[in-house]
């Protein structure tokens, strides 16, 4: 647990707080108003907070690419402060982060704590991705500089279309990415399902994990790049900053739309299209933020997300494996009886509410669970 750092890049604190308030408040409180109104037009902007089935992309579809890309930005502001370290400590930091990203992805999404060798999921969780994604590019940016990053991005992006494209389907079932992670990943692989002790894989599982880590890292190196020109750029020249941010995001768009013409935009396999069409919604994302709150100052309508953003593994770890609707139903059976269609929109209220009130008791009290 770390206090807060005066020097900490606030656009970057609040923008991951708009991240997590999405994840585990806004969204699932739409979801559960959903439930008690029949109005069409709702329902469809309600279809932006739901993975798009296959191809396309939606709002929803930007929250984990968010997730990867602000972990990439965190690299050059935490490593630069490390590589003059003695020793090996970098590496040790770096080894360590990837460890404990690992396992608590498995905690929250593996069921590890369950100690059923049928139920444990050994690679298929968002934390997990980040933990990849940074554990590529963290050893890459020690030894390169930025050009050599951006020329291994590329490459990492042919290396993954290479089979992706000559596979001879893009199917949910039938692609290059599903292959390998079903010969590497077996029955310890999501979406597996047992019966009379032998197992099988789910036909209604369509995520890939081992060999999209290459897209994983392309995410994080996208947000390793930015951080590392908001870095250099702070103290010279960050309307310019700002304009190469946005502008090199745009292009990234405009990129993946052609792209998606031979290689669709498909979040579920993390296709490069997807990876340079959300990678590049994020840098616009990241320059806007930067601009308005870092350069103009403009932070505090803002300035509440930072409760979720200073402790967005807590609030994404507890969010996922903790469940207090028993206890708010504690509290408000009573009105329940009363409105018993709006029960389920009650309890989901009181859910995140309470964890919004955990964050807010660390934030006050400066504690900042970092990994």
């Amino acid at each position: 647990m770390k206090t807060n750092n005066a020097n900490r890049l606030e656009s970057l604190d609040i923008l991951r707080g708009l991240d997590l308030f999405l994840l585990v408040g806004l969204q699932p409180i739409l979801i559960a108003f959903g439930q008690i109104i029949d109005n069409r037009t709702y329902h469809t902007f309600l279809q932006q907070f739901e993975h798009v089935e296959w191809e396309g992309f939606r709002l929803w579809d930007l929250i984990m690419p968010l997730f990867l890309f602000m972990t990439g930005i965190t690299i050059p502001f935490s490593l630069d402060r490390k590589i003059e370290q003695p020793g090996k400590e970098v590496y040790r930091h770096i080894f360590r982060r990837f460890v404990v990203l690992w396992i608590l992805g498995m905690i929250v999404q593996g069921n590890l704590l369950e100690f059923n060798y049928e139920t444990i999921r050994l690679y298929s969780n968002t934390l997990q991705a980040i933990a990849a994604g940074y554990l590529l590019v963290s050893l890459a940016y020690l030894h390169l500089n930025l050009r050599k990053l951006i020329s291994l991005g590329c490459c990492f992006l042919i290396i993954y279309s290479i089979p992706i494209s000559t596979w001879g389907a893009l199917l949910p079932h039938d692609n290059f990415a599903f292959y390998i992670d079903r010969m590497f990943l077996q029955n310890f692989m999501d979406g597996v399902h047992w019966t009379d002790g032998s197992w099988s894989f789910s036909e209604n599982y369509h995520y890939t994990w081992i060999w999209s880590s290459l897209t994983f890292a392309v995410t994080v190196l996208m947000g390793c790049v930015t951080g590392k020109l908001i870095k250099d750029g702070k103290d010279k020249d960050p309307i310019r900053t700002v304009w190469y941010v946005v502008g090199v995001g745009i292009a990234c768009i405009f990129v993946s739309l052609l792209w998606q013409l031979q290689q669709p935009i498909i979040k579920k396999i993390w296709t490069g299209s997807m990876t340079l069409y959300s990678g590049g919604i994020c840098m616009v994302l990241m320059g806007l933020f930067y601009y308005l709150i870092d350069v103009l100052k403009i932070a505090a309508p803002f300035r509440w997300l930072k409760v979720y953003g200073m402790n967005s593994i807590v609030a994404y770890v507890v969010a996922s494996i903790i469940d207090f609707r028993s206890a708010v139903h504690s509290l408000t059976h009573g009105v329940e009886e009363y409105f018993p269609a709006y029960k389920d929109l009650i309890l989901t209220v009181g859910n995140y509410g309470v964890v919004f009130l955990i964050l807010l008791l660390l934030y006050r009290r400066g504690i900042f669970v970092k990994v």
